[in-house]
């Protein structure tokens, strides 16, 4: 099957990335993909000491390697400012990778009382990308990827309860909050087309890779022997998120993922969006309410 793997990772030199959730599975991956071809690789993770960890297992790898650390809790609002601002000082960023998320948990709350899904991989994301936006546009062509999930087909537009007050199914919030991050993504490239700016916002989806699937699952993991095979190992998980940040052939709007056995796993190409996700309606809807709920406006006007 042809599609973009690690191999297609060409030269990184004199590029610098950040990988949210670096420290572990996918994003670990991705960063140690990255430092390996040259790229300086922000590890931004919750703990610094796992952080610090996954480094040394990257230098021990990759021998001169350019790694840093920075400390992002998404689940805190006040730390993604903190990130944010520590990050603008970096010389520069080629990419974000919005890698860091969670997956069907007990009912949780943020720091700020958001439902733990919705805080962590929408609001989070979507306060760090637009705080970032203006470092990233010092930098010609310049990517946000964000990654949603094959879990966003099931996703429901449904903004009125975000701290989860009314009910909870963490199923359908995981659900939604990967569809919220299809829907960020598309309309923020769309708002960037249409200020000019040349940099790019790109999806991404990792198909089903065992590392993500089992933490707060035990029935998915009670299964994992018996299925582990048809499914992506972390490292081919990460072979998407790689294609969206460093594939000449991606544009902004483009949408990534695996290419085999209903795009579960494989090497990665384009990627089946929902119409839902592709509405502009639901995007913008989200856009506002995002603003509304994080105080952090990426200052972007709508697209038209």
């Amino acid at each position: 099957m042809t599609g973009f793997t690690a191999a297609d990772v060409t030269d990184q030199s004199g590029r610098t990335f950040v990988v949210t959730g670096a420290n572990t599975g996918i994003g670990f991956e991705i960063a140690r993909v990255l430092a390996s071809a040259g790229g300086e690789v922000v590890l931004a993770c919750r703990s610094e000491d796992k952080g610090r960890a996954a480094i040394a297992r990257i230098e021990a790898e990759v021998p001169g390697a350019a790694l840093h650390f920075a400390e992002l809790d998404q689940a805190d609002l006040d730390s993604v400012r903190r990130a944010a601002d520590n990050l603008s000082q970096r010389p520069r960023i080629d990419a974000l990778i919005n890698n860091a998320g969670v997956m069907i948990p007990p009912l949780t709350h943020t720091a700020q009382g958001f439902e733990l899904q919705f805080g962590v991989n929408h609001l989070g994301t979507f306060a760090l990308t637009s705080l970032l936006l203006p470092k990233l546009a010092e930098t010609d062509g310049a990517r946000v990827v964000v990654t949603s999930s094959l879990a966003h087909r099931s996703g429901e537009a449904v903004w009125s309860d975000p701290n989860a007050e009314q009910s909870y199914s963490r199923v359908q919030r995981y659900s939604d909050s990967k569809l919220a991050n299809a829907l960020f993504f598309k309309e923020l490239d769309r708002r960037l087309r249409a200020s000019g700016s040349s940099t790019m916002a790109i999806g991404c989806h990792p198909g089903i890779a065992s590392s993500e699937l089992s933490r707060h699952s035990r029935p998915v993991a009670m299964l994992m022997p018996a299925v582990k095979f048809l499914l992506n190992t972390a490292a081919q998980g990460a072979w998407p998120a790689l294609q969206a940040a460093t594939d000449p052939q991606v544009k902004g709007g483009d949408y990534c993922g695996p290419r085999g056995l209903r795009e579960m796993r494989g090497p990665s190409g384009p990627a089946f969006l929902t119409r839902l996700a592709r509405d502009t309606g639901a995007s913008e809807f989200l856009w506002e309410r995002s603003i509304e709920l994080t105080g952090v406006d990426p200052g972007l006007p709508p697209a038209g």
